[in-house]
């Protein structure tokens, strides 16, 4: 989720880094960084569109039909064949399905209205709104985990030194220069109204997984969400002592309701590692810089 900045940039960025670490938060590989997607229509299309190609999923768009209609056939043989449950659980999910693709377009109508907007480089798909965009891309997370069309996600709430302002927050200054507080207590209280507000995003992608059936439990139970910031003390780019919570039960496998705090020198790969063997990828024997000594698994019990 960008700032004003709506494409990403090119050559190097602070402390003599390439940009790609500030626009990319996935990678391929360790050579192939994934392109950050902004616009909910885009994802919406790529989870979900009709049409092999952009140009005739724009084609579906202009003639104004849900995508539900194409696949009217093939929902109506599916139904025929599911029981009594499954059926109501298929009709709850083609409806979540429908009314996302609802708000997308009501979004786009307003923005293509010739209306003065807040955010007028942005794509038409994407809402002035702050909250409402976010809610729209956790809506489209949380589908997508529903049918198992994808299994992982990393979202970025705003672009590194980003000067957006969050005028929801109570706070009308901007994200970036309110970081650099210069340790005055007014200014570090007007930053952490910022920082609530991006956090207090959170719960509604956890309610919403919490309310998804999945298997014997929900969504929730069976997901795990990290939320962090790379900054431990931002005034000074200090990475040390970085905040981040993570919530969910990961299968059974989290208990949660822990408050843990590392000791000094603790790599943040060490949590990274941690989470993975909990996921099961018990084969990663390392993660970045971690200092943890993680033994093999072993057969048996």
């Amino acid at each position: 989720m960008p700032g004003r900045r709506w494409t990403n940039q090119a050559g190097g960025c602070s402390y003599g880094y390439s940009c790609t670490y500030t626009d990319s938060i996935s990678w391929a590989s360790a050579t192939q960084p994934l392109p950050m997607t902004r616009d909910p229509r885009t994802v919406f299309d790529q989870l979900f569109g009709v049409g092999a190609t952009p140009q005739e999923r724009a084609e579906r768009r202009a003639e104004d039909r849900s995508i539900l209609d194409w696949l009217g056939t093939a929902t109506g043989r599916l139904k025929k064949e599911l029981g009594a449950a499954d059926r109501m659980r298929l009709a709850a999910y083609l409806d979540e399905v429908r009314e996302i693709e609802r708000r997308i377009q009501r979004v786009e109508s307003k923005n293509s209205s010739g209306e003065p907007r807040d955010l007028p480089e942005a794509p038409v798909g994407v809402p002035d709104s702050f909250s409402e965009h976010v809610k729209l891309m956790f809506d489209l997370q949380a589908l997508a985990f529903a049918s198992d069309i994808t299994r992982v996600f990393a979202f970025k709430l705003g672009r590194d030194a980003s000067n957006r302002v969050y005028p929801e927050s109570g706070f009308k200054g901007a994200f970036h220069s309110a970081s650099h507080h210069g340790e005055r207590e007014d200014r570090i209280m007007d930053y952490q109204k910022i920082n609530s507000y991006h956090v207090s995003m959170v719960p509604y992608l956890l309610e919403k997984l919490k309310n998804t059936p999945d298997g014997d439990g929900t969504l929730l139970d069976n997901s795990l969400v990290m939320y962090g910031s790379p900054m431990g003390d931002s005034n000074l780019h200090n990475h040390k002592r970085v905040p981040l919570f993570l919530a969910g039960r990961a299968g059974g496998q989290l208990k949660g309701g822990l408050h843990l705090r590392a000791a000094d020198g603790t790599p943040l790969a060490n949590v990274m590692l941690g989470v993975l063997r909990k996921l099961g990828l018990n084969d990663v024997r390392e993660f970045g810089l971690n200092n943890v000594t993680v033994a093999p698994p072993t057969a048996g019990m």
